[in-house]
């Protein structure tokens, strides 16, 4: 999920593979592919960053599954 603020000062997160498009009209809209819209106060570019970023993420934790969980310790002789 990406965090972004609504015009309301109000944050919102939004599941960024649902996204189906930006668009500046002065304002930002978001458009997800259920046909639901938001406005927010973040520009497209930064909004593009943090979708980047996301899976980004995404990818970094699949490389490093030890992130994820935590490995107990062997107990002694086993």
């Amino acid at each position: 999920m990406i965090e972004l603020t609504r015009l309301n000062q109000k944050k919102i997160f939004i599941n960024p593979d649902l996204v189906k498009s930006i668009e500046e009209t002065p304002d930002t809209i978001i458009s997800m592919v259920n046909g639901d819209q938001y406005l927010v106060l973040e520009k497209p570019p930064e909004i593009v960053e943090k979708i980047i970023d996301f899976r980004v993420s995404i990818v970094r934790r699949a490389d490093n599954p030890s992130y994820l969980v935590k490995v107990a310790p062997q107990a002694e002789g086993a």
